[in-house]
């Protein structure tokens, strides 16, 4: 599913107007979807009071749509009417026709009409502005939005749903108006927007649906960013023939673990392993590897030797490049710390491979990389890299905040730059090609800020890719599954208290129930 630009979406509507799809119909059944969509956010509508605020242009256009099929489908609706609709409105007309309540701000100075109708309200649909807003807010709007806040404040159970996008987010950017609300449910129309992606925007959105109003999907084809969808993964997930053996699916080196970082192996070894591939051999100091094989039964080992406890002997990197030819796939950097002996360990692997098999970095082997000048230069051909934020900051040499405020837009220019697939983890995981492609995760779960799950995620990329999906495709399906094993064990353990080997048994699970999906 494409995500769309307030530039790229005019131009899209543009070409619907050409074909015959004109800007009354898409708004019709944007009206429609959005009720629709309300339904399932509240359950039945019948008799809930629903509060629907309707701005001057088409956003307000879309809410009132709404509010009509609300209304026809049970709901107790209001309309609070914020600036001057056309005499001639039609939805605005149907509205009245149907003896909906309508109530415009500037009947109501004090605000005290607003006041009751939030106090007996279940839910307030934000269709103010959309796409259109990019300057501040004017009184009038900040003094609405205001209530509803406080209202929410008092009665946390009241829905705030946000139609498109919460008024004051800025489509592109993500920026956000001192007075946008924190929606629970954001119900954007068509294609999703950057801005729903990017910080602070991503935390005033809530929960994001995306309803089709009827734009054909080839009108958006030009655009170079994605949302990930099930039936996309499903679509690339490695087959798992009859006659197969372990070789067939693929050989995975893990390098990974230190005196510190014990737990680092287990769970990056197992995530391959969960996701199917043939064999897992893990490369860790071999005085760890004892203690490991007590939890990792199903792996093979390469102990690496060590000149004393925790430091690594200068042979290490020999011994692996020896092995390599071996394997289809090398994970190196989980839990191997940054001592010394390992620095000197993860450059003489990585910076000296003429060919290798194809990689993942993660963790300590980006920390590393990123006190090496030009380092992407002396990377041999591309690799999948996982950083979390800070790690990010580090190789890009900017700061958090940066790299926080556009995460697309710097995964896209440093996959470009190194040319390197790029994993930009967080809420919203960014995957980011050396071609310009770049895909979104639609995944915001805290419960995944926790250590250790991106020693899982690094893992599952890993196995698929040593299935034979390529890097891109590994990457975006990796996301993909370990979001969606978030999800399923929040929805049984919430979100406080979740820990990374949570996640693996739900991965051969998840699995599954995509490949059932019909």
């Amino acid at each position: 599913m494409k995500i769309l630009t307030v530039e790229q979406l005019r131009r899209v509507e543009q070409s619907c107007a050409r074909i015959g799809l004109p800007a009354d119909l898409l708004m019709e059944n944007a009206g429609h979807a959005v009720a629709e969509e309300v339904t399932r956010i509240l359950g039945a509508v019948d008799k809930q009071s629903i509060l629907v605020l309707v701005g001057p242009g088409n956003n307000g256009g879309d809410g009132l749509v709404a509010a009509r099929h609300l209304h026809d489908w049970g709901a107790r609706v209001n309309l609070y009417l914020l600036g001057q609709k056309p005499a001639d409105d039609v939805n605005l007309r149907l509205a009245r026709e149907r003896g909906i309540a309508c109530i415009a701000s500037t009947e109501d100075k004090t605000l005290r009409r607003l006041d009751n109708l939030l106090a007996s309200a279940a839910a307030v649909i934000d269709a103010i502005f959309g796409t259109g807003k990019s300057r501040p807010l004017a009184d009038t709007f900040v003094a609405v939005l205001d209530r509803v806040s406080k209202a929410k404040d008092k009665n946390p159970d009241l829905r705030i749903i946000a139609l498109d996008l919460p008024s004051g987010l800025d489509a592109d950017s993500g920026a956000v108006d001192p007075a946008c609300l924190y929606a629970d449910n954001t119900i954007t129309l068509g294609f999703p927007k950057p801005g729903l992606f990017n910080f602070p925007g991503v935390e005033r959105a809530g929960k994001l649906a995306v309803v089709d109003i009827g734009i054909p999907s080839y009108l958006a084809k030009a655009a170079a960013s994605e949302l990930i969808t099930a039936d996309w993964v499903r679509s690339i997930l490695p087959k798992r023939p009859l006659g197969a053996n372990k070789g067939t699916f693929g050989r995975v080196l893990v390098v990974a673990g230190s005196i510190n970082y014990i737990g680092a192996s287990y769970l990056a070894c197992s995530g391959a392993m969960r996701v199917g591939a043939g064999l897992v051999t893990l490369a860790t100091p071999a005085s760890l590897q004892p203690i490991l094989a007590t939890k990792l039964t199903e792996v093979t080992y390469l102990p690496l030797p060590e000149s004393s406890p925790g430091i690594f002997s200068p042979q290490v990197a020999r011994l692996i490049h020896r092995e390599l030819g071996g394997y289809d796939v090398l994970l190196m950097g989980c839990g191997l710390g940054q001592s010394p002996s390992a620095v000197r360990l993860i450059k003489s692997v990585l910076l000296r491979l003429k060919s290798s098999p194809r990689l993942v970095l993660d963790a300590d082997a980006l920390n590393i990389l990123a006190q090496t000048p030009r380092w992407w230069q002396r990377l041999a051909g591309d690799a999948i890299l996982t950083p979390h934020p800070g790690e990010m900051a580090r190789l890009a040499g900017v700061p958090v905040s940066e790299v926080q405020s556009d995460r697309v837009g710097i995964a896209r220019k440093v996959a470009l730059a190194w040319q390197k697939t790029i994993v930009l983890k967080g809420a919203y995981t960014v995957v980011a090609t050396p071609q310009g492609e770049s895909r979104i995760s639609s995944v915001a779960n805290p419960g995944l800020a926790s250590a250790g799950t991106g020693d899982v995620l690094s893992g599952v990329i890993a196995g698929l890719l040593a299935q034979g999906l390529s890097l891109f495709d590994a990457a975006v399906a990796g996301v993909y599954l370990h979001g969606e094993v978030g999800e399923m064990v929040r929805d049984r353990l919430g979100d406080a208290g979740m820990i990374a080997s949570d996640l693996l048994p739900e991965l051969p699970l998840v699995i599954k129930q995509l490949k059932e999906i019909r």
